[in-house]
C-alpha cells in the first residue's frame, strides 16, 4: 500500500477529547460536550430515555444494549433515500443544496442522478461488504448513506478505509490507492462513526450478515470493513460537529426514529473497541 506523509493539524477540541480517552478509562470518560442544533433533544434527556438501558455498560454488554436500542427503527425504501438525503444533508447556508460527503461541495438538491457532475447515493459501508446490495435494511439505512459526486463515489468504490494513497481528482483532501480510501479531514470522524454504527446495528439476527470492522484492507465481499485502528483514530481526531449532530436528529425525528449512538456518545467507540 502506498503511503503519503500526513501532518494532522487537530482542532483543540479534538486534541482534548483524545487526551481524555488516553488518560482515563473509556467507561469513566465523560461525554464530549454536545452543542446541539436548535430544537434538538438534549443529551441528558436522551440518556434518561433512549439510552437508559446502555448507561454504565462497556464492551460486549454495551454493544449488545445499543444493538437492542437502535434496532427499533422505521425502514425506508431505496427510492425514498433520495428525498431523505435532501433533508439530512441539507447545506445550512443554502437550503436548496446538499453538502457532498467527500468533496464537501454544495450541490443543488435537484442535480441528483448518475451522470458526471451530479450526486448519487454513497454507501459508506460498501454494500458488497456483506452482499446486502440495496435491500431494505442495511442497503437503505440513511445513517451510512450520503450524497456524493458520482465520479468520486466510483473512485471510492468498495474500498476499505485507511490512510495513504494519491490525491483524488476533484476531491481535495481525499486520497486513494488500490485497496483503500482516505476521506478529507473534516469528515474522517463522520465516516468512522457511520461504520461503527453499522457494526452495532447489523449483528446477523435479521437475515443480513453480521457486519464487523477489522484491522485489514482488501476485505472484498466479506462482511467486514477496515481499518479499525485507523477508524478509531479518526473518530478521536474529528469529533461530532453541529452538521453531524443535526443529521442524527433529522434521521431520528423524521425518518428512521433511531440514532447513531457514537455521535451522541463518541466515548463509546473506545468503550466497545
Amino acid at each position: 500500500m502506498s503511503r503519503r506523509l500526513t501532518r494532522h493539524r487537530r482542532p483543540l477540541l479534538a486534541t482534548l477529547a483524545a487526551f481524555a480517552v488516553l488518560t482515563g478509562t473509556a467507561a469513566a470518560a465523560p461525554a464530549a460536550p454536545r452543542t446541539s442544533p436548535v430544537g434538538a433533544t438534549p443529551l441528558a434527556t436522551l440518556d434518561d430515555t433512549y439510552y437508559q438501558g446502555a448507561l454504565g455498560k462497556t464492551g460486549t454488554q454495551l454493544k449488545s444494549a445499543l444493538h437492542s436500542i437502535i434496532s427499533v427503527q422505521t425502514k425506508i425504501s431505496y427510492s425514498q433515500v433520495w428525498d431523505a438525503l435532501k433533508d439530512t444533508d441539507q447545506d445550512p447556508a443554502n437550503p436548496s443544496n446538499v453538502i457532498l460527503l467527500y468533496t464537501g461541495r454544495s450541490e443543488p438538491k435537484s442535480d441528483s442522478g448518475g451522470s458526471a457532475g451530479q450526486w448519487n447515493r454513497e454507501h459508506v459501508w460498501a454494500k458488497s461488504h456483506g452482499d446486502f446490495g440495496t435491500s431494505t435494511g442495511p442497503g437503505t439505512d440513511i445513517h451510512h448513506l450520503r450524497p456524493e459526486d458520482v465520479t468520486v463515489n466510483s473512485v471510492r468504490g468498495n474500498k476499505d478505509f485507511d490512510n495513504g494513497g494519491s490525491a483524488v481528482s476533484g476531491a481535495p483532501g481525499n486520497y486513494t490507492d488500490s485497496d483503500s480510501f482516505e476521506p478529507r479531514d473534516a469528515v474522517k470522524g463522520d465516516v468512522a462513526r457511520m461504520i461503527l454504527y453499522m457494526a452495532v446495528r447489523y449483528e446477523g439476527d435479521d437475515a443480513f450478515a453480521d457486519l464487523e470492522p477489522n484491522d485489514k484492507v482488501n476485505n472484498g465481499s466479506a462482511p467486514n470493513i477496515g481499518r479499525l485502528s485507523v477508524l478509531k483514530q479518526w473518530s478521536q481526531e474529528d469529533p461530532p460537529d453541529t452538521f453531524e449532530q443535526r443529521r442524527n436528529d433529522v434521521i431520528f425525528d423524521q425518518y428512521q426514529h433511531n440514532r447513531n449512538p457514537f455521535i451522541d456518545h463518541p466515548e463509546w467507540v473506545e468503550a466497545i473497541w
